[in-house]
């Protein structure tokens, strides 16, 4: 006599085309009346009822059932795809490659519930040896945020990367600033070139890169109010940026720079090149005409960078900034005006950004650099 299966048993019987057992298993019923089913497979029938287990589980937790392909890779094309909105484009963009070199190439094929801590630190230790710490925190949290998401959607039962600690990088490039002698060569390369005034008006003024790219003609004033008492010099309302709510880093650095006689003529003459543009275009532009991105000013600097007689390799635009800062300071501007100028909320950050550009005597902006780029040599 057949003997009577336990309750809550299930079925088991031999698929002969898979070559396995198939453990079955009625967990409930949906509103229509159908009946909710879970299946486990294996070679063994305890391998079967073990998977079993296992998907009823899971249906008790509450979880739904992912298919077996779903990896890695899926949720974090998931996440690129959905979970960004927020995100300006140049974010995303920066992202996806970051997602895509350093994550999915190594993670992807991974199925996403197999995934474990110890794969994550694996795989952290080995980018620890060619990646910078700031990098490696960025893509631990990257593929946390995605397999968050995947947590919160039932696609994985828990995130293993969040019981990851992230090891440390190599240094990063240490910032650097340039001498009178090098800028005073970098302005004059830059005459002719495309990126002329960007890089008068960065150097000269110590605005973000990303505030200059946001810059409009509405918010540049190249005649000031002379006739004023006292009179009101020319200047620029850097009140925005290309982040993604366009606002800029901070609430102090929304500030307005006096400029100086250097950078109103390198300015005057690249609005007569735009063929006075209308007030809401951008001051900074393409060949094309389109807003410019780091990428697009990174290209047309380093030709001129070459030619000033340094190694374009070794100098990027941001240094401008951090150039500014060395020249005011070695020109006995005091902290707390160069602090004003580079729009931070106080010195402390000024001091830890900046400390290789600060002198150890420290003794606004616009007048001062007159002074050191003495008639425009």
């Amino acid at each position: 006599m057949t003997q009577r299966r336990a309750r809550g048993e299930g079925g088991l019987h031999w698929d002969e085309s898979r070559q396995r057992w198939i453990a079955t298993l009625t967990v409930g019923y949906t509103p229509a009346g159908k009946r909710i089913v879970r299946k486990g497979s294996g070679k063994t029938k305890t391998e079967a009822r073990t998977k079993l287990r296992e998907k009823i589980r899971d249906y008790e937790d509450g979880l739904a059932l992912v298919r077996d392909g779903q990896t890695v890779a899926d949720a974090l094309t998931d996440w690129l795809t959905y979970g960004l909105s927020k995100q300006s484009e140049s974010t995303r963009a920066n992202y996806a490659t970051l997602v895509n070199s350093h994550i999915i190439s190594d993670l992807g094929a991974r199925k996403l519930r197999e995934l474990s801590a110890t794969d994550v630190d694996r795989w952290l230790m080995g980018k620890a040896q060619h990646l910078s710490t700031r990098t490696l925190r960025l893509l631990h949290s990257l593929l946390n945020r995605a397999v968050n998401r995947a947590m919160a959607r039932d696609k994985v039962k828990r995130n293993v990367v969040a019981l990851c600690a992230v090891p440390t990088g190599r240094g990063g490039r240490p910032s650097k600033s340039l001498t009178l002698d090098q800028a005073k060569a970098l302005l004059r390369a830059a005459e002719g070139s495309s990126l002329h005034a960007y890089i008068v008006v960065s150097l000269l003024t110590g605005a973000r890169t990303e505030e200059l790219r946001a810059l409009t003609w509405a918010h540049v004033d190249l005649k000031g109010k002379p006739a004023n008492d006292p009179p009101l010099p020319p200047s620029i309302q850097v009140w925005r940026s290309v982040r993604a709510d366009g606002d800029t880093k901070t609430k102090k650095s929304r500030r307005t720079l006096a400029l100086p006689a250097r950078c109103v003529t390198a300015l005057t003459t690249h609005h007569e090149h735009q063929g006075q543009p209308p007030a809401d275009r951008l001051v900074f532009v393409s060949a094309a005409g389109t807003a410019l991105d780091r990428h697009n000013v990174l290209r047309a600097f380093r030709p001129v960078v070459a030619r000033a007689g340094l190694d374009p390799r070794d100098w990027t635009p941001r240094e401008l900034r951090h150039s500014f800062v060395s020249l005011l300071s070695d020109s006995g501007v005091s902290l707390e005006q160069i602090a004003d100028l580079c729009g931070h909320s106080g010195t402390t950050v000024t001091e830890s950004v900046y400390r290789h550009q600060l002198r150890p005597v420290l003794l606004g902006g616009a007048v001062a650099m007159d002074r050191i780029f003495d008639a425009g040599t």
